[in-house]
């Protein structure tokens, strides 16, 4: 018997071996590498074209105004990002009211309540959806959505609406949500669950009071890259949406007291950021112009938005993360 404590030494010693294993990891290195100058190429491109762009124009002026017009009949050209930015809110906000606790509720029926047979059968049924044309969800709202709503619910809504462009960027997103919301809650330890049961908890109050808590990193993830996608979609928006930037009326209340009726946002056309960069880029211009320099700009601010909303993932995922 020895008192020895130290570990064995179970790695190989043949040559072949750490060559090859040095080359992949070489390989995996240089794949990084790639991947993290392409984001800085990106990013840099977007800068280099958006600084020109606002050499002309002022960055407050781009913030603040509330017109954008880049192709004017016989008009001033303005460039205000403020419509733009209430139509993807808009859009965003109610493709989350959809995705978000859809996904959720489904996530926890495939980890908690289905049979392993079923859950092997409905979520790769699920993900399907996450790999069907986005182009096919924006005809699908313009030909079916919009006419069945119009038939129904909104009679006075225009042919091209941010409500049905929404409610299809939110069916898109639900497995998005719902995958990695299962995962992260399939991580959860059994011996969590049993001590619940064993406490006289019920298979609800086990799911919601315990594997929910425990995995509201990986939920929380699943949220902010899901809404990140919802902002920068593109062909449901420019197909089901319309492209007419415009400011919604304000109304005065009876105490005076202005508001947004949200009809006025959601049953008529709109434009997004993207739909802008879509429409600059599919029109007559040339390099070195204003308009075109604005879509550097507008590239920019989707940049900057999302990759605050996927540092604010990573923030919150490192914040809550349970190890067991």
């Amino acid at each position: 018997m020895t008192d020895s404590t130290e570990s064995p030494d179970l790695t190989r010693r043949n040559g072949f071996t750490r060559i090859k294993e040095g080359t992949y990891g070489g390989l995996f290195a240089v794949c990084a590498i790639v991947t993290l100058l392409t984001t800085v190429a990106i990013f840099a491109t977007l800068l280099y074209d958006a600084v020109v762009f606002f050499s002309e124009v002022p960055v407050v002026e781009f913030l603040t105004s509330t017109e954008w017009s880049p192709n004017p009949a016989g008009g001033g050209q303005t460039f205000g990002i403020v419509p733009l930015l209430i139509g993807t809110v808009t859009v965003t906000v109610m493709a989350a009211f959809i995705a978000l606790p859809i996904g959720t509720l489904t996530a926890i029926y495939l980890s908690e309540y289905a049979t392993p047979n079923a859950r092997s059968i409905l979520k790769p049924l699920l993900e399907i959806l996450a790999g069907i044309p986005t182009v096919v969800y924006g005809y699908f709202a313009l030909v079916y959505v919009t006419p069945a709503l119009k038939a129904t619910l909104f009679p006075e809504m225009s042919t091209f609406n941010a409500l049905s462009a929404s409610l299809m960027i939110g069916i898109m997103t639900i497995p998005m949500v719902s995958s990695i919301s299962e995962d992260a809650m399939s991580a959860v330890p059994d011996s969590l669950r049993q001590a619940g049961y064993g406490l006289g908890a019920t298979k609800f109050e086990v799911s919601t009071g315990i594997v929910v808590p425990a995995s509201i990193s990986g939920i929380a993830s699943s949220y902010i890259l899901a809404v990140s996608r919802a902002v920068g979609e593109t062909m449901i928006v420019v197909v089901a949406m319309g492209a007419q930037a415009r400011m919604p009326a304000v109304r005065e209340a009876v105490f005076g007291i202005p508001y947004v009726n949200p009809a006025d946002v959601l049953l008529d056309s709109g434009m997004t950021i993207t739909v802008a960069m879509v429409q600059i880029a599919g029109g007559d211009l040339v390099g070195g112009t204003l308009p075109y320099d604005s879509m550097f700009a507008l590239g920019l601010a989707l940049f900057v938005v999302t990759l605050v909303m996927n540092v604010l993932s990573d923030i919150i995922a490192e914040r809550y993360r349970e190890e067991y």
